[in-house]
């Protein structure tokens, strides 16, 4: 199966999880790739690293070695649309992915929507974890939690504006201040 690649390393201070790859981004090699997609206009916007953000294959490597954030999802089958994943798949990754957080211990996994997490929670024995938008009381060994809405063209019902708010949350958890 041809996916995206993790980018996990130890000292990660954020890890960016998403649902799953796009055929769009594993076509071109990179995380959220499709044009349409808000995440790298939010990033650029939110502060969150202090420089230009140029979406592509060369700026995710350089947000994982010098800025630390990393990137991987709670499924790594690609698909068109969410709607085709299963609760296979999230049987089969999610367990998967925790085991990686586990490892590598990023400061805040950072994911994209409450169906990532949901599911994420729901299939690794954690049902019961309430999830909400921002910090989340729930930790995945010693890792906080960190949930925005997912910047896909298929959410439309946040606006970049509401995308760009929550990453700037997130970069004010980040600096170890509350956001104003």
């Amino acid at each position: 199966m041809k996916t995206l690649p993790d980018y996990l390393d130890h000292g990660l201070k954020a890890l960016s999880i998403g649902l799953n790859p796009s055929t769009i981004s594993v076509e071109q090699g990179f995380y959220f790739a499709n044009p349409r997609n808000r995440f790298w206009r939010a990033l650029d916007a939110s502060g969150l690293v202090p420089e230009k953000v140029v979406p592509g294959p060369q700026f995710q490597i350089r947000l994982f070695r010098r800025h630390r954030i990393g990137f991987t999802d709670v499924v790594k089958r690609p698909s068109a649309s969410a709607k085709a994943l299963r609760a296979a798949d999230y049987r089969e990754w999610a367990p998967v992915l925790e085991e990686k957080i586990l490892e590598y211990t990023p400061c805040i996994c950072w994911f994209h929507g409450k169906m990532a997490a949901n599911n994420f929670f729901r299939h690794t024995g954690r049902a019961d974890v309430p999830v909400d938008w921002g910090m989340q009381s729930a930790v995945i060994g010693p890792s906080a939690v960190f949930v925005s809405p997912n910047p896909s063209p298929a959410n439309a019902v946040f606006s970049l504006q509401d995308i760009t708010g929550w990453y700037q949350e997130l970069a004010a958890v980040l600096r170890g201040t509350e956001p104003v």
